[in-house]
């Protein structure tokens, strides 16, 4: 068998040799280059063969009586491939009963070139760009209404992710938002895009929507926990959040019993806001010396020695800094192995920013339906990078189990 396998491949070799023999690379990839010939004979091959097997002889094949059906010379289409656009001859049949497959009526483009075409949309190229990408590589013109058709086709797909099903428990869920700007009735506005990226009891990350609104508030964030809701959350131990006003109660309301943990890294921003630059690593590290502590009361002695050492300055960081401790301080009650996953929200972060990188060559998007369909690709495009699982997770779920064991699935 192998030396079988061996042989074919040969004479495999030995026939692409004589193919490619004397031949520049124009002559092999360019507009009327060997490839895009190589494509069009093979197309029309087996068209050929899906047209015999459909009638059931061969050509030229002669019949002891009449009939039913017969070849009936061939119609020319232009359809566009990987390779470009190529003019094909589809064979047709008299009773016009024959549906190719490959090829199939009324298809004006080769599987293959709808995904490039997709693949290109999701690195945040523009329908213009892609089309005097294509026309450069391929020589192909493609309409910029094409291109949208196209990419429009994932539209289905994002509205059944966006509605799937929801795993009754997620131990972390991580929320937070970025802005972009759409037009909306004539006008460029900026529209929030809210996300809640979650970990579940795998430790793998999922992203569990996206949303568009005109701003970011509690008001709409409590329509997002609701709608978690409606599609089988049932509970979260954990959700990580950044500042905003009302947030913790928008959670709460839908979800009572989770944990909400405020940033870190947000409020250390935040603090640093009060502080000239030339100061900012000073303030900074002794900050780092609150939530790197040990313990709780190790956390609560450094906060009193940055109010000795800055209030005299800065009394408004120490100040916002008790106001909202109790939020701020959940994941000392965790091992390292959870402390590290939940004091701040660099998961979701991480993914704000492969999106950024995504959306920051466009100006403003036509509408949000644009802004969604590119941020869907986007994610699916990323996804290897951002659903990375988190490391040390049985470490981290075996304390989920021993502090919220009447609350884990059985």
């Amino acid at each position: 068998m192998a030396r079988e396998v061996n042989d074919t491949n040969a004479e495999h070799d030995h026939l692409l040799d004589a193919l490619l023999k004397g031949k520049t690379p124009e002559q092999i990839l360019g507009e009327h280059g060997l490839i895009k010939q190589l494509t069009q004979r093979m197309v029309e091959r087996a068209l050929q063969a899906e047209l015999t097997a459909h009638l059931g002889y061969d050509p030229h094949e002669r019949a002891e009586s009449p009939r039913e059906n017969a070849r009936n010379g061939v119609g020319n289409k232009t359809v566009l491939a990987d390779s470009g656009s190529l003019e094909i001859e589809v064979p047709r049949d008299r009773q016009g009963s024959f549906e190719p497959q490959l090829v199939k009526k009324r298809q004006r483009r080769l599987a293959g070139f709808d995904d490039k075409v997709i693949s290109l949309y999701a690195r945040g190229l523009s329908t213009r760009d892609i089309q005097g990408h294509l026309q450069e590589l391929y020589g192909t013109e493609v309409s910029p209404t094409l291109i949208s058709a196209v990419t429009d086709a994932v539209l289905d797909d994002l509205k059944a992710w966006q509605g799937r099903p929801l795993e009754a428990l997620y131990p972390i869920v991580y929320f937070d938002c970025l802005f972009v700007k759409s037009r909306q009735e004539g006008m460029v506005a900026a529209r929030a895009v809210y996300l809640a990226l979650a970990v579940n009891l795998q430790g793998e990350k999922e992203l569990l929507g996206l949303w568009i609104a005109k701003t970011e508030g509690a008001k709409f964030w409590l329509n997002v926990m609701t709608e978690l809701k409606n599609r089988g959350m049932r509970d979260c131990f954990i959700a990580c959040v950044d500042g905003l006003s009302g947030f913790r109660e928008a959670i709460e309301a839908v979800f009572p019993h989770t944990l909400v943990q405020l940033c870190v890294v947000h409020k250390v921003r935040a603090s640093l806001q009060y502080v000239p630059w030339k100061e900012r690593k000073t303030v900074a590290a002794d900050l780092r010396k609150i939530y790197a502590a040990g313990t709780l009361h190790e956390a609560e002695s450094a906060l009193d020695d940055f109010a000795r050492t800055w209030d005299s300055r800065y009394p408004a960081i120490s100040r916002t800094w008790r106001a909202d401790w109790t939020h701020l301080t959940i994941f000392f009650d965790y091992p390292p192995e959870i402390r590290k996953v939940i004091y701040t929200t660099n998961a979701i972060e991480s993914l704000n920013h492969s999106l950024r990188k995504i959306i920051k060559t466009r100006g403003a998007f036509p509408d949000d339906d644009a802004v969604t369909k590119l941020l869907y690709l986007a994610l699916q495009n990323a996804a290897r990078r951002w659903t990375m699982p988190v490391r040390d997770w049985p470490a981290a779920r075996n304390q989920f189990m021993i502090r919220f064991g009447e609350r884990m699935p059985r």
